[in-house]
């Protein structure tokens, strides 16, 4: 239909999810006076049908109409048609009353009707199972409120409608939350469900899933205060009890029912229509040759056998490295996993290297491999080892750990239900793991040494030398690692004869010494293979043994190497074909632990000239030095450490943005911590401290601090035993920071005095200033306000003077907060600005979140909301984008502060549950304490009482934890006679 020759007619659009509104195309109407909205509010909820003028001078004025309102009526329906335009058809006039209609068949567009359509289909794909559809639907629903219903319309017809469709959301809200709670989202629903039960606090649904939330989120306290303060409010404003369902869920909650625990096998993936009840298959291939040990096989088949139908089973094996401790554990496993139908899981955990897994990472992979949804897996590894025993409850499962270090890294990992067994390899004898079942392996017999030589060689060659082979494998000294490689070669080389190959084992200059003595066995096997390399690569072999770390990129092992990354690829991965060198990932290279401890042995013996060995150690620290120099660069423009620090010789790489700097850093961050720590002698040691300092963003991220504090710690001892002021000054401008951000503010301003102190000794005013910086920031935060004043003020006028525009910025916005503590909030105000402006102009997108933070805490005291909330929100986005976690904790905490100033307690109550989210596991128990008192505040004045004296009583314990003074104003709020 046209609105005029050769003009297509536009649709017209309508909204009462909130404003109404109309639109042609995308060209707003002017829908007039209130009265006048509430008439076509009033049509379009009717669905087309007419309405009598009667009906509608009720709707509008109810029993108190004006003398003319049939005029009035008749006045605002003529006013509609005219703003209506060529669309003025479809007010429809009859039987005395109006409609709307659309003349072209279709209905009306209208927000109402998109969102009943919605929520049927959502109804229905619930019922057919089709729940993360139906998840979909809902947030499609919901998508269309947009704000308050029918906004800021008058009369009875307007005011039951509003009503209506408010109760409509809700329900709408508390089915999309039970499928949250369903898929494991509890986390993410507790900020959501605090905020609502705020808002309606008579609303029981909304109670019990707040309830189970919080339960699922390991907070039994916090669940059950909210219960009472339930039946407070209930009793208090209406006289009644909680209703059963309520009650039910208390006393279950009480008793830790398993039933309410989270769903393991519930997976969230696009398209899912029903939860997975996931089985991993997780052992690595059984050998097809494995032969002997018919004695262990036995003993721990039986003990694997007990696990049906009673407590968990645990056996632990122990034994050199190479005696075949994983091959035993793997064939045992795979012969038992029909008593284990729900699965067996795997991890090998490094303990025999430099960097043994974390528990927590490798909880976090096993409940991914359960079914536990990625964003449903808590922090910390007390959480995440509560969740893994709840997801194995009921199960029977078999998890083999392999290479352990010692018995407090498997302590985590043990599934603790009946039914379930843990197999266990390590180097240690595990006499502290409680109930263990321990296994000591020993080398082979020489019968079975030479069995599984015969298997692998071919019975009929090795039975043709059977003297030659029985030397072969005592030369191996029956170690089963040693005989697997041996006789490997010689089955991939037709035309050796066994004779060959032992009386190449017989010459002992081709063997290491160490074959006939424990541990050093297993090297002597690997002289087998590195005796066969070429000259290329067996230098190639050598140097890759003297980098630490768990792996090594393509380009870090090219550098090391001294050659284009395409060469040392080729050649790299000719030692993965040799079995020596493992591909970890595509471009990134791994020893097995025992195999880099030979190659760096063939490194000291046969590397010549020996500076090589140095010279290599050198062009690897100063890759990461120059490459971590681009990416502080990026993060930081306008600071001027990169001007300041060792030149390195060696070329790194070239990011194209900050998200590929960002992700290097993050993927290489204990390459860099490792290859540091190898660097503490007098000719590198500079370079390592440097290193440090330019990926000082890996720790601030909270992330990885505990890592990052141990090696800046170890490179402080270097510097000191060797008296270089230089180095131990940055060393100590390290370390400060790492124990701010832990709350051991004592030891941190210890820190940065010796920073300022030997930064000015060694003529480096770089560091002396960061130095004073730092002493400014931790005598602000222990309310020493003049000295901190002091501190800032020297500091600003230094970095002013070396021309470094964001440490000036920094300098500023911690001037603000000083000035906002001494009551100055204007200038707080304008310092926070002029920092802002500072990180604007040097383009610092990373810093410039800092900036932001500190200007919304000052226009959070000022009173000015809104302008707070803009600049905070834009920080957040800036702290997410750079993986800062622990700022953007406190972001969500400053949020939730200025919620609370503006008189708005669910929405800090929501920002202060995100804050502890963000907060978990990372920074200093003070931070957390904070985000938890201002949660209480928020909780206390939504009437949520029994919940805000939990979270206070908590801040009590984290103070009285780390020996700080507990406020006597909090005291007195979780007094009883307070609550009461």
């Amino acid at each position: 239909m046209d609105d005029g020759p050769g003009q297509r007619r536009e649709r017209l659009r309508f909204t009462v999810l909130g404003p109404v509104r109309a639109w042609r195309g995308e060209t707003p109407l002017a829908a007039g006076s209130p009265q006048q909205r509430a008439l076509l509010a009033a049509l379009l909820l009717r669905g087309g049908r007419t309405a009598t003028a009667a009906e509608l001078v009720d709707a509008l004025w109810g029993d108190a109409p004006p003398h003319a309102a049939l005029a009035a009526l008749r006045t605002y329906a003529s006013r509609l048609r005219k703003a209506l335009g060529a669309h003025a058809d479809v007010l429809v006039s009859e039987s005395g009353g109006y409609a709307l209609r659309a003349t072209d068949g279709r209905p009306l567009d209208l927000d109402h009707d998109h969102a009943e359509q919605y929520a049927g289909e959502a109804e229905k794909a619930k019922a057919q199972g089709d729940r993360a559809r139906a998840r979909e639907l809902l947030d499609d629903a919901l998508s269309l409120w947009d704000g308050e219903p029918l906004a800021g319309l008058a009369g009875p017809y307007a005011d039951t409608q509003r009503t209506r469709l408010e109760e409509w959301r809700l329900s709408l809200m508390e089915t999309r939350l039970e499928l949250d709670l369903e898929f494991g989202h509890h986390a993410e629903a507790v900020s959501q469900l605090t905020a609502l039960t705020a808002a309606h606090p008579l609303r029981e649904r909304l109670r019990e899933l707040h309830m189970l939330a919080l339960y699922r989120s390991g907070r039994q306290a916090e669940a059950l205060a909210v219960y009472a303060d339930t039946r407070r409010l209930l009793a208090d404003e209406l006289g009644v009890d909680p209703r059963a369902s309520l009650s039910d869920l208390h006393q279950r909650i009480l008793e830790a029912d398993t039933c309410l625990d989270a769903p393991a096998d519930l997976q969230d993936a696009a398209g899912s229509a029903e939860p997975v009840f996931v089985r991993p298959q997780q052992l690595p291939a059984t050998v097809s040759d494995f032969t002997g040990r018919t004695a262990f096989v036995a003993d721990l088949s039986r003990q694997l056998a007990t696990a049906e139908g009673r407590v968990m089973v645990v056996s632990a094996l122990t034994g050199i490295g190479g005696v075949g401790k994983t091959t035993l554990a793997v064939h045992v496993a795979h012969a038992a996993r029909e008593r284990f139908p729900d699965g067996q899981l795997y991890v090998d955990l490094q303990g025999a290297g430099h960097s043994p897994s974390e528990p927590e990472a490798v909880l976090g992979a096993f409940l991914r491999a359960l079914g536990t949804p990625a964003a449903s897996i808590p922090d910390g590894v007390e959480e995440r080892a509560a969740l893994y025993r709840s997801a194995l409850a009921g199960r029977r499962i078999l998890a083999l750990l392999d290479n352990a270090r010692d018995a407090a890294q498997i302590r985590p990992l043990l599934p603790g239900s009946e039914g379930c067994a843990a197999l266990i390899t390590s180097r240690a004898r595990m006499i502290d793991l409680a109930g263990a079942h321990l296994i000591d392996l020993d080398v082979m017999s020489p019968d079975e040494a030479f069995t599984l030589f015969s298997v692998i060689v071919g019975e009929e060659r090795v039975l043709a030398e059977r003297e030659a082979s029985m030397d072969v494998v005592g030369a191996c000294g029956f170690l089963p690692l040693a005989i697997r490689i041996a006789a490997s070669r010689l089955a991939s080389r037709r035309t050796w004869t066994v004779s060959v190959l032992a009386s190449k084992l017989a010459d002992e200059r081709r063997r290491l010494d160490e074959l006939r003595a424990g541990d050093l066995a297993v090297k002597a096997t690997f002289e087998l293979g590195y005796g066969q390399l070429e000259p290329q690569q067996a230098r190639a072999f050598r140097l890759l043994g003297l980098a630490d770390g768990p792996d090594i990129s393509l380009a870090a092992a090219a550098a090391l190497l001294d050659m284009d990354t395409d060469t040392a690829e080729s050649l790299l991965e000719s030692l993965v074909d040799t079995s020596l060198l493992e591909s970890a990932a595509p471009g990134r290279y791994r020893f097995h632990d025992l195999v880099r401890l030979y190659a760096r042995a063939c490194a000291e013996r046969d590397e010549q000239p020996p500076t090589e060995r140095d010279a290599a150690r050198s062009r690897l620290l100063d890759f990461y030095l120059a490459t971590a120099a681009r990416l502080y660069a990026l993060e930081r423009p306008g600071d001027r450490l990169v001007d300041h620090m060792e030149t390195p010789h060696y070329p790194g790489l070239d990011f194209t943005d900050r998200s590929e700097a960002l992700t290097w850093l993050f993927s290489e961050t204990r390459c860099v911590i490792a290859c540091a720590l190898q660097n503490t002698g007098e000719g590198s040691l500079r370079r390592a401290v440097d290193l440090l300092l330019l990926t000082r963003d890996m720790a601030e991220s909270g992330a990885n601090n505990r890592q990052y504090e141990q090696a800046n710690r170890t490179l402080l001892d270097a510097a000191l035993e060797v008296d270089d002021k230089h180095a131990a000054g940055r060393a100590h401008w390290s370390l400060s920071p790492i124990y701010t951000q832990l709350g051991k503010l004592s030891e941190a301003d210890e820190h940065a005095k010796l920073a300022t102190l030997l930064g000015i000794a060694a003529g480096d005013s770089f560091t002396s200033a960061n130095g004073l910086n730092d002493r400014g920031i931790i005598a602000s935060i222990e309310h020493k306000l003049d000295e901190a004043e002091a501190y800032l003020n020297e500091a600003l006028i230094a970095f002013r003077d070396n021309d470094n525009k964001q440490s000036e910025a920094s300098a500023l916005c911690n001037l603000s907060r000083v000035h906002l503590d001494t009551g100055r909030v204007d200038s707080a105000i304008h310092l926070a600005e002029q920092g802002v402006s500072c990180y604007r102009q040097a383009g610092a997108s990373r810093r410039l979140g800092n900036g932001m933070y500190a200007l919304g805490m000052a226009l959070t005291l000022a009173g000015r909301f809104d302008e707070a909330t803009q600049q905070l929100t834009e920080a957040l986005v800036i702290f997410r984008d750079s993986r800062q976690r622990f700022w953007e904790g406190m972001t969500y905490l400053r949020l939730a502060e200025v919620e609370l100033a503006a008189r708005r307690p669910a929405g800090a109550a929501n920002y202060a549950e995100q804050a502890l989210s963000a907060l978990r596991g990372i920074g200093g128990g003070q931070w957390r304490a904070n985000a938890l008192t201002t949660l209480g505040h928020a909780l206390n004045q939504v009437g949520h009482t029994g919940r805000a004296k939990v979270c206070w009583q908590e801040v009590v314990s984290i103070h009285e934890q780390m020996d700080l003074p507990v406020d006597t104003e909090l005291q007195n709020l979780i007094s009883p006679v307070a609550v009461a």
